[in-house]
């Protein structure tokens, strides 16, 4: 039995279904997943206080999921979590890729999410609704496109081997990487989520001029309207994508069995079998 401490500092569509990628339908038996997190917030102050809680929880293995792994509170729970010998790996957006040689000399593996965009944070423009319809757009996309399965397969990669020494990923969930996993049958279906991959990829630039560099606020607010359109259309093809796989009876599953293993299937009607090594 291994037990996966999940802390979700901050927030990127990726960290609302992290720990839920690893056991689906709740049968895994040898697995042992806690949750904690500081909610939107991820200050020093903030990440020091979780980081207290993890030695009574006595993890296998720590998995940080959180915008920006380069970001002071983010840069405060790395240091914390290198003082316990406990393995460790950071999943975070785009902006992480600017730390991966020092997540390296820590020590910790990394995922980076090309395709989980910054949000338009503008108080004139987000709000409670905005937010949540914005996670969930971006949510499909990195469902369809494959990102969250090559998340699924890396973190139960490491699973299957805990401990000092053992496996952890370092690795960017880039288009290539995540279409590769996605395995659509139809070339249309592919192309079209590419598309929505690189439409949100484009969102994140948008929204980062949107919320630090634009200071007009009918420019900015146009800008943060215009990227959360862009992931909404995103969303829109992705649907299209998964909707040609099911016409012609392809789509990919893969479920994980009770031990763990992770299984597969393309017909509805199938039976899930487990992949070959």
């Amino acid at each position: 039995m291994v037990h996966v401490c999940f802390i979700k500092c901050g927030n990127i569509a990726t960290s609302t279904v992290v720990d839920l990628l690893l056991d689906e339908i709740a049968c895994r038996k040898d697995l042992t997943v806690t949750v904690v997190g500081s909610g939107a917030k991820m200050t020093p102050v903030e990440t020091e206080r979780i980081a207290g809680l993890l030695p009574a929880l006595e993890p296998d293995l720590v998995v940080v999921c959180g915008p920006n792994a380069g970001a002071p509170g983010m840069v405060r729970l790395r240091k914390l979590l290198g003082k316990m010998a406990v393995p460790g790996i950071i999943i975070g957006d785009g902006p992480s890729k600017r730390v991966r040689a020092k997540l390296e000399e820590e020590g910790l593996g990394y995922l980076i999410m090309e395709a989980d965009p910054l949000i338009g944070a503008r108080r004139e423009f987000l709000d409670p609704s905005e937010m949540a319809i914005f996670n969930a757009d971006v949510l499909k996309v990195l469902a369809v496109v494959g990102s969250l399965r090559v998340v699924a397969e890396e973190l139960d990669r490491a699973i299957s081997s805990p401990g000092p020494g053992g496996y952890l990923p370092r690795k960017v969930v880039s288009e290539s990487r995540s279409l590769a996993k996605a395995g659509f049958k139809n070339p249309y279906a592919r192309a079209k989520a590419a598309t929505a991959f690189n439409l949100v990829t484009q969102a994140a630039q948008v929204n980062y001029k949107g919320c630090f560099v634009e200071k007009d606020p009918k420019k900015f607010l146009r800008m943060v309207a215009a990227a959360h359109e862009m992931v909404r259309a995103a969303a829109r093809i992705s649907d299209e994508a998964r909707e040609i796989e099911k016409s012609s009876d392809s789509v990919l599953r893969t479920p994980h069995s009770r031990s763990g293993t992770t299984l597969k299937k393309r017909s509805l009607n199938d039976k899930p079998k487990e992949v070959a090594k």
